[in-house]
């Protein structure tokens, strides 16, 4: 038994491992529904099949962020739900207030996040390249009980990236964050494998995009294809993904994301149960309306379904 746990610890250490981006790289690391209830969300995850981590308020150099957090910690990358932090009297922070101007807008997905192996870097380049980015946050945050995260974020201003908050982060404690209690799911979700992009000319947006991250996109279909180390960006216009996810919101923003799962049969059974809006698009491949203290939209497929060709 002390080999069998031995084992699994040295698997779920390499899966931490896994997270952090080898010199001049970087990995699709995570998106973010901005939420307006994160025990709401937690309950609508664990429906869906999901082992959700703790509600975790989040700190910055400067004090509470006034935002707090649960996420979907995946082998490949994770999901993020965050919401202010209204059990706090710091809820009112500037970052709380951008959180509710967005979901005013529509609700779902808000924040991509790119995973850099040097924050520090990331923002000089973005600096040369007239993205003006924020001053270098370092984030921490308290797991459970016994571990703490600690990031370091770079953010554009937002007029550069209007599709959301489009962000680097340099992760320091990925052991503290992918735990082995956080890493397996009913639905047998596996991997953040593509953010969606809406916008209204998708070659001028992929260009962009491609300066701000690095990356040479190329055409896939009417959408604009960058893909990272691990993790892609599909760049189409509002109809576009509309015809594939049902809907969409209006560009500039993200219109959602693909999750890959070993096998989506678990994770579609449980959106059938929910009565969730739900189209097959062909065999082991779906598109998802997401519940409604969710929001947003996800493709669910396997990893030969996902694949961009």
């Amino acid at each position: 038994m002390a080999a069998f746990d031995h084992a699994g610890y040295i698997s779920r250490m390499s899966v931490a491992a896994q997270q952090l981006p080898s010199a001049g790289s970087i990995l699709l690391d995570h998106v973010s529904h901005f939420v307006p209830d994160l025990a709401e969300a937690a309950r609508a995850l664990a429906a869906l099949g999901f082992t959700v981590t703790p509600p975790s308020a989040q700190h910055t150099q400067d004090g509470p962020a006034g935002t707090a957090n649960v996420c979907v910690m995946l082998a490949q990358g994770y999901l993020e739900f965050l919401a202010p932090d209204t059990g706090t009297p710091n809820s009112d922070t500037p970052n709380a207030q951008r959180l509710r101007t967005s979901m005013q807008r529509y609700p779902g997905v808000h924040l991509a996040c790119f995973g850099t192996p040097d924050a520090e870097g990331e923002q000089q380049r973005l600096r040369v390249h007239d993205f003006s980015p924020q001053p270098l946050v370092k984030l921490e945050r308290k797991v459970d009980h016994q571990h703490h995260a600690s990031f370091s974020v770079v953010r554009a201003a937002p007029e550069k990236m209007p599709e959301g908050r489009i962000q680097f982060v340099q992760h320091h404690t990925a052991q503290a964050l992918w735990r082995p209690q956080y890493l397996g799911h009913p639905n047998q979700a596996v991997k953040l494998a593509c953010v969606f992009v809406v916008a209204d000319d998708p070659v001028v947006t992929a260009v962009r995009w491609a300066r701000f991250a690095a990356l040479l996109p190329r055409p896939v279909g009417a959408f604009v294809h960058l893909p990272t180390a691990r993790g892609q960006v599909l760049i189409g216009r509002r109809e576009h993904w509309g015809a594939l996810l049902g809907d969409a919101p209006a560009a500039p923003a993200l219109a959602g994301y693909a999750l890959e799962c070993q096998d989506p049969t678990n994770l579609i059974s449980r959106c059938q149960l929910l009565g969730l809006a739900l189209r097959k698009l062909r065999k082991n491949l779906y598109a998802v309306s997401l519940p409604a203290a969710l929001g947003g939209s996800c493709l669910v497929g396997t990893k030969q379904a996902l694949a961009l060709g």
